[in-house]
């Protein structure tokens, strides 16, 4: 993903008791109410004689995908994106992530309104560390990343942070498109489901929101399509690669000590393989940093809950005649009559 995760805020409305500790829930609600009150309407910014040209071309792509969101999409943008807050840093909060060594399976924290979701985000990175550390002396494989977005899911009107002014227009407009859709849907508990189907929307709508907008031959136009194209690309490779650890994790004939063995040599072939085979189809020059950066579990799947069976949305949208508005509101429906198995009612909807 061009863009950082997200980390999910909503839990920053409850004062119930939950499995997270009432401090965290006060320094969350805390972290959010300083945000809200620093916002300015972006309308006004861009009026403004005094904001510079590059920070006004972002903030009118901001205004306008969102009013594409709306209006083109059905998607309920509210008054999310209507509003700017400038923080103080480029990392808005540190994100965990965990899952057992031995099976893909995350480890998960439950929270309120949004239920059980594998990462749990944390405003002192020293915290994050401390907490990293305590379940890796547990035997869990962990992850630490920055993000620099959050959903509150419509709770509140979502500002566009300054962290964000950093991205091109391109991933840009993706990432307001993906914001607005988990206003639209949400299904507690299914985190994978729910973000990847929010990248399809951003990415596939970014490329027709900037095809409408700046011409099917223009620069941004393709750039979005590549980029799409290459998420499509990286998600089959996530999906074979996870296949083949699952194979590995459930062998009986190996003991846990062998399993984390065998487990580093498909680590190694799937760095190799990406370099390979993989990366040299990126149209967009997209995941550079797959090889980089350390390669687990956790990591795994912290990066697939973005791109998971993204081909199964992508069938959709083909299905309905390259008819974006339709697939999603197709795809919404689906997955409300299913909320224990959202994938499985997307899959019927073209088999």
């Amino acid at each position: 993903m061009r863009h950082l995760p997200k980390l999910l805020l909503a839990l920053a409305l409850a004062s119930t008791a939950s499995a997270c500790s009432p401090a965290y829930l006060l320094r969350a609600s805390w972290e959010e109410a300083k945000i809200l009150a620093r916002r300015k309407p972006i309308a006004r910014i861009v009026a403004d004689p005094r904001t510079d040209e590059a920070t006004r071309g972002k903030l009118v792509v901001v205004q306008e995908a969102r009013l594409f969101a709306r209006d083109s999409l059905g998607l309920e943008a509210g008054n999310s994106y209507t509003l700017f807050t400038r923080v103080k840093s480029d990392t808005l909060a540190m994100v965990l992530s965990a899952a057992h060594k031995d099976r893909f399976q995350a480890h998960t924290w439950w929270f309120p309104i949004v239920g059980r979701v594998p990462y749990k985000g944390f405003f002192d990175p020293r915290d994050a560390a401390r907490e990293a550390e305590r379940l890796e002396r547990e035997g869990f494989d962990t992850y630490v990343r920055p993000t620099a977005a959050f959903s509150t899911l419509g709770w509140f009107n979502d500002p566009l942070l300054s962290t964000l002014l950093r991205y091109d227009e391109v991933s840009l407009g993706n990432t307001v498109i993906h914001e607005i859709t988990h206003n639209t849907f949400f299904a507690p508990g299914q985190v994978a489901f729910n973000e990847s189907f929010a990248s399809f929307v951003g990415g596939r709508g970014a490329v027709h929101f900037f095809c409408a907008r700046e011409g099917a031959a223009s620069a941004r136009c393709r750039e979005a399509a590549a980029s799409w194209e290459d998420d499509v690309i990286f998600g089959r490779f996530l999906d074979g690669l996870v296949r083949e650890l699952e194979t590995l994790y459930a062998r009986t004939d190996l003991t846990r000590e062998a399993k984390l063995r065998e487990r580093e040599g498909v680590f190694n072939r799937a760095r190799q393989r990406f370099t390979a085979e993989v990366q040299p189809r990126f149209k967009a020059g997209s995941f550079a940093g797959f090889t980089r950066g350390p390669l687990n579990n956790a990591t795994l799947i912290s990066r697939r809950i973005y791109y998971d069976r993204l081909e199964l949305f992508d069938r959709v949208y083909r299905s309905r005649g390259g008819d974006l508005r339709r697939a999603v509101t197709d795809i919404i429906a689906a997955a409300r009559s299913n909320r224990a198995d959202p994938y499985a009612a997307v899959a019927a909807l073209a088999p």
